[in-house]
């Protein structure tokens, strides 16, 4: 099975979380759903660095990244993501949607609204004060 690994970022403005929807893909369990942004690491970066990267090349926004929330280890049916989720702060958002379809900012209590992508899951629920599960 390939192994991906990847960094994502939890974006915090003005007490909300930007949550982006992923565009059509070849596999339709990732196809349109929310996820957190951010993307794979590149050789030679460390967590930190590919956040950063990833938010300016999907966003054109600069964050600042806080601290590592969690990691998250889940199968999908055709690879195996290890995410290194992160909190991150915004001063500002004035970005554009390059990568994605669309984005909301929810508050924290709202997030589990949106049809979110499987390995977040465990994110939104440790977000919103909820029971985690066992890919925590």
């Amino acid at each position: 099975m390939k192994k991906v690994e990847v960094v994502a970022a939890i974006i915090i403005h003005d007490e909300k979380i930007l949550c982006v929807q992923r565009n059509e893909n070849k596999f339709s369990y990732i196809s349109k759903k929310y996820e957190f942004p951010g993307g794979k690491l590149e050789e030679g970066e460390s967590q930190e660095e590919a956040l950063y990267r990833e938010i300016l090349e999907e966003l054109g926004i600069s964050i600042n990244v806080a601290n590592k929330l969690i990691t998250i280890v889940h199968d999908y049916p055709d690879f195996r993501i290890r995410m290194h989720c992160y909190t991150c702060n915004l001063d500002e958002f004035k970005g554009q949607l390059r990568d994605h379809v669309a984005c909301v900012a929810l508050e924290p209590q709202e997030l589990d609204k949106l049809d979110w992508l499987e390995a977040d899951i465990p994110v939104i629920n440790l977000l919103m004060g909820k029971n985690n599960d066992s890919n925590i």
